[in-house]
């Protein structure tokens, strides 16, 4: 049976974090909540557990899956970001976009895109979220808890433990989330693209 911690939305207990984070480095899967939806979560090192999250999801290797970064500077170390590019990324950040970006060296190429090198990034606007990537000291790996027989973001954590039982090892309870993936926005190939139009608001970045 799957852990369940139950944390505050605003001041969340480190003590309960401190546990999913302990999960995580043991190569646990783990549902946390974030700025847009719940998401399924694991160590970005962890052949394992990426592969875990992958089969959970229902996704192949050509799925983006997305970095959950702190800040700007911690993105900057796993995407290659020029000056155009960080002027958008500081109006979005944090909050409810996904950029899919060139990654660097210190990307495991297992983690990206096959054939285009590339990888989601993103820093959300979430205390709980916010609070598991400061004590995991580097972002993790993450995926929309979206299950592969279902159009909607699982919102429930009772509802997410009780469906993954089995297959993740904590769910990180702060009360529902929103119901509405992340906007994506491709800045890899040039021209800023929006791939899906989410909750972020891209008139906000002038792209609307």
């Amino acid at each position: 049976m799957a852990q369940l911690f139950e944390v505050h939305p605003e001041h969340p207990q480190v003590r309960l974090l401190k546990q999913a984070v302990d999960i995580l480095h043991h190569g646990g899967v783990v549902a946390l909540p974030t700025d847009s939806s719940y998401a399924l979560v694991c160590h970005l090192d962890d052949k394992a557990a990426v592969d875990e999250l992958r089969r959970i999801r229902g996704v192949d290797e050509r799925h983006h899956l997305s970095l959950l970064c702190r800040d700007l500077s911690e993105l900057a170390n796993y995407a290659r970001v020029d000056n155009r590019q960080y002027r958008l990324l500081k109006l979005a950040t944090p909050g409810p976009f996904t950029f899919i970006l060139e990654a660097t060296k210190e990307v495991p190429r297992r983690v990206s895109h096959p054939s285009r090198r590339t990888i989601g990034l993103r820093v959300p606007d979430h205390k709980v979220t916010q609070a598991v990537l400061e004590l995991m000291g580097q972002p993790l790996l993450a995926t929309t808890l979206i299950l592969p027989d279902q159009d909607e973001p699982l919102n429930d954590a009772s509802e997410i433990r009780e469906a993954l039982q089995k297959r993740i090892k904590a769910v990180v309870d702060a009360g529902a989330c929103q119901m509405e993936p992340t906007t994506v926005i491709d800045l890899s190939q040039g021209d800023a693209q929006v791939i899906r139009q989410g909750r972020g608001d891209v008139s906000a970045l002038g792209l609307g």
